[in-house]
């Protein structure tokens, strides 16, 4: 999902379409008819919207996993200084490599911001050592270990 923050002009949603995100937030298996019923609309408009929302990016659908139950066992935030103008090549390959789940382009400390996943403490130090420091353009990297997540929400 790729985006830069405050350039998109969103359409206009209305109150069914806001209802529709949300049922689907709180379920996102909740059935169409399920929804329509609520609305007081035919399943064939609730198809629709949802049809119209994932088109214009409203809507992403994916399943998401428990991590801890897929195996992984480290989680860590880096926070990466950059060489000046290789920022964005950075974040190019960063963005390619299998451990990092998560990427953002930050103002601040920081110029990006990666979250990654490891077996464990072996797999997170191979990745410092032999994938993340070998990327020209990382100047500076710090790292974060997840200890416990105690929030977690998609929206």
């Amino acid at each position: 999902m790729e985006s830069v923050i405050g350039t998109n002009q969103p359409e206009n949603l209305d109150p069914t379409d806001l209802y529709i995100i949300e049922a689907l937030q709180k379920d996102g298996r909740v059935a169409f008819a399920q929804i329509a019923e609520q609305l007081k609309v035919s399943p064939g408009m609730i198809r629709q919207r949802y049809n119209r929302l994932v088109e214009l990016g409203y809507l992403k659908v994916v399943a998401v996993t428990n991590p801890l139950m897929m195996g992984v066992r480290k989680m860590a935030m880096i926070g990466i200084r950059t060489d000046g103008g290789k920022l964005m090549q950075v974040a190019e390959k960063l963005s390619a490599l299998n451990e990092v789940v998560y990427l953002v382009i930050l103002s601040g400390r920081y110029d990006i911001m990666i979250e990654v996943f490891c077996r464990d403490h072996e797999e997170l130090l191979t990745f410092m050592t032999e994938k993340l420091s070998t990327v020209d353009g990382v100047r500076d990297t710090e790292s974060f270990m997840h200890l416990k997540i105690v929030k977690e929400i998609y929206f």
